[in-house]
């Protein structure tokens, strides 16, 4: 392969339980190299890709990102693509929440890394993960120490206003605690954006339009003139649409029930939430929606289940078209569901033609597995747009600005 003209960045995502990384070309903008550790707790095991050559090798049963990582330099990177190695200038981290202190990407540095710390009370499933992520690549790359750069889920979302972040309750919690509204998929919600707007050929400081990143997390965001002006992830990823394991918008009373009358801890009431609600708690069979699509007409409690995520859905979409005065440019899909989920699509945008919007059975059918695409009815609807999501491309051209590569 040749590597001289290359100007390659690394882009980590540790999730809670698995390892994303990538490679990318930033003359290009393309994966050279990408794949996922994954299941650390149970039969982990590496993927990865490289010249259309897929690659696969088991771990011991139990395994870490720390060991992961390890995995990722020394064998995979140094030993079988040495030249790739050598010709890595920076790595960039995705970073779950990043509190108040972080509106734009930042170079990493020991108070980064406590910033990151601070702001884990909000994300302590992601960010203690994400900074051993970070101190692995110190330790591995050394000479990239202060070339790592740390891109924030939820930077995007610092462009809402007051009335959109603030919740109603005493003001206090916010001024001294920092409760608030921030978001997250910010990323992947401004990627989407920028791509939508180059296909529609409209300015984005003009851009207005409603992205939605439907997966096994699931967040919809209102853009003004490219701007997030609301969305509706929270405080933490738990708050807004039905997830796959996470309950979204409920009242909050129902703690209080489950907490006094059930005698239940708090541990186990945010684990319930957190884990054990959403499509999995509705159709007490799975937060997989690619089985519980097969099965919607089979199933009633599926059924049900998915119903109840449309109509979430559909209604998030309505409101947030209010707060753009119905002047939208484009409804935009994306995650794993997003860009594949015929059904979803069907039915969510089947509830929304009083806001000028109707979907093409046939578009809608074809655009799937990667495709980019329009699936509205040409001259009859506000534009519908499938777009792939692409956060590492996002993260490694914010590190190689940064680093100056």
């Amino acid at each position: 392969m040749e590597v001289r003209v290359m100007k390659l960045i690394l882009v980590i995502n540790c999730g809670s339980s698995s390892l994303k990384f990538s490679i990318i070309n930033m003359i290009t903008n393309k994966n050279i190299l990408y794949g996922i550790a994954e299941n650390f707790c149970n039969h982990a095991y590496i993927t990865w890709q490289i010249n259309n050559q897929k690659k696969k090798v088991n771990f011991n049963d139990h395994t870490d990102h720390e060991l992961a990582l390890k995995y990722l330099i020394h064998n995979i990177l140094f030993k079988q693509h040495n030249n790739i190695f050598n010709t890595i200038q920076a790595v960039g981290h995705r970073i779950v929440h990043g509190g108040e202190k972080f509106l734009h990407p930042v170079i990493i540095n020991n108070n980064v890394m406590q910033a990151i710390q601070q702001a884990a009370i909000f994300a302590p499933l992601h960010n203690p993960i994400q900074l051993i992520g970070i101190k692995s690549i110190i330790k591995l790359l050394p000479h990239l120490q202060n070339k790592q750069v740390a891109v924030f889920d939820t930077s995007f979302h610092q462009t809402m206003p007051k009335k959109s972040y603030l919740y109603a309750i005493p003001l206090k919690f916010y001024t001294k605690y920092k409760i608030r509204r921030y978001g997250a998929h910010g990323i992947s919600h401004q990627f989407v954006t920028q791509q939508v707007s180059r296909l529609l050929k409209i300015p984005l400081k003009k851009f207005n339009g409603i992205t939605c990143h439907l997966g096994n997390g699931s967040s919809i965001t209102a853009i003004y003139q490219g701007k997030s002006i609301d969305t509706s992830m929270g405080l933490t990823p738990l708050e807004g649409l039905t997830m796959g394991t996470r309950c979204g918008n409920i009242d909050p009373a129902i703690i209080f029930y489950m907490y006094k009358q059930l005698n239940m801890n708090i541990d186990d009431i945010s684990n319930i939430l957190m884990n054990e609600s959403g499509m999995l708690g509705l159709s007490e069979l799975t937060s997989d929606f690619r089985y519980l699509e097969k099965q919607y007409y089979n199933n009633k409690q599926i059924k049900i289940s998915i119903d109840i995520f449309i109509q979430n859905l559909s209604k998030y979409i309505a409101s947030y078209s209010i707060l753009l005065k119905n002047k939208i440019h484009a409804l935009v899909f994306t995650g794993g569901i997003g860009e594949n989920s015929v059904l979803i699509r069907d039915k969510t945008i089947k509830k929304l033609k009083i806001l000028n919007m109707q979907i093409n059975p046939i578009l809608n059918k074809k655009t799937i597995l990667g495709e980019i695409g329009m699936i509205h009815q040409i001259n009859n609807s506000i534009p519908i747009v499938v777009i792939p999501t692409n956060e590492e491309l996002i993260i490694a051209q914010n590190t190689a600005k940064l680093c100056n590569i």
